[in-house]
């Protein structure tokens, strides 16, 4: 036996004796913390604000649920303490985590021109904190676009100067969701000039504003990206017209890790809790989570 042929079955028998006395002691490996992270929007399983979006998402196999801040019918949200305690006992029940939070009302109720919307985001960064996650959705669409509207840009950057401080000071994300640019996103984050305020990217509302998600996921890179909604319109997301193999290797190419939301991917009348199986299945096997 050659000299390099007895080394390597030394080294073969050293780390199959350190792999059985791991496997006999009664302290437990440390596992790896996974680089993916995935759950669903409350809205899009159909319980916004719910306790029962956590048994949902328990049902689907998901790892986390996004909350909304708010709703309509409860404006207060998460603000009002039995709400939040409400939420916070789902989640420990469920073994769900509360993956992060989203003020989708600032679709009707603007931030660049509402006081209340103000207010609102002020009193997210305290749930957040009070939930333990670290970002909250702020959106801007319908009512609230921001595409085409200087005037509208100016207003929630001063707007966002002022909070972003606070959402420091409590370690929050503000996560811009919106149809602009990755350029004016990164325009704005810029004028803002707080690390508290990251893009949260959407490749479907992206692709629908007409830009290149693949060029975009490229510029804005893991630095700038807060979290990611994985979405199609009224279709299963394996079944769209999203490219998402590709999606997930550009994903993976620029280093991101953390939650992925699945938005909407729902097919008009399809069972919600069959379609997210499904979506999770489809998302695990191009991101290698098991």
């Amino acid at each position: 036996m050659n000299h390099n042929a007895l080394m390597d079955r030394r080294e073969m028998i050293r780390k199959s004796a350190w792999l059985v006395a791991a496997a006999a002691s009664p302290v437990a490996w440390p596992l790896p913390v996974p680089r993916f992270q995935l759950g669903a929007c409350d809205w899009s399983v159909g319980k916004s604000l719910n306790p029962e979006a956590f048994d949902r998402a328990q049902q689907i196999g998901l790892q986390g649920i996004q909350v909304s801040y708010n709703t309509s019918k409860n404006p207060s949200g998460l603000s009002v303490t039995d709400t939040l305690k409400t939420i916070k006992a789902a989640s420990k029940r469920t073994g769900v985590k509360v993956s992060s939070l989203a003020i989708g009302e600032l679709n009707r109720v603007p931030y660049k021109s509402a006081e209340i919307a103000e207010e609102w985001v002020w009193n997210s960064v305290d749930a957040a904190a009070a939930l333990g996650v670290d970002v909250v959705l702020l959106a801007f669409f319908s009512d609230g676009d921001l595409r085409n509207d200087e005037k509208g840009k100016k207003a929630v950057v001063a707007k966002l100067r002022k909070v972003a401080p606070h959402a420091e000071k409590k370690g929050i994300t503000l996560g811009i969701e919106s149809y602009l640019t990755a350029q004016e996103h990164l325009d704005m984050i810029q004028a803002v000039g707080s690390k508290s305020v990251k893009v949260y990217y959407d490749f479907r509302n992206a692709a629908d504003a007409g830009n290149d998600v693949f060029e975009e996921i490229k510029m804005l890179g893991k630095e700038m990206i807060c979290e990611l909604h994985m979405k199609e319109n009224g279709q299963k997301l394996a079944q769209g017209t999203m490219d998402w193999p590709k999606i997930a290797e550009a994903v993976k190419d620029i280093g991101y890790s953390g939650w992925m939301q699945i938005e909407g991917a729902t097919p008009p009348g399809a069972d919600i809790i069959e379609c997210y199986t499904e979506n999770r299945k489809y998302l695990e096997g191009l991101f290698s989570f098991k």
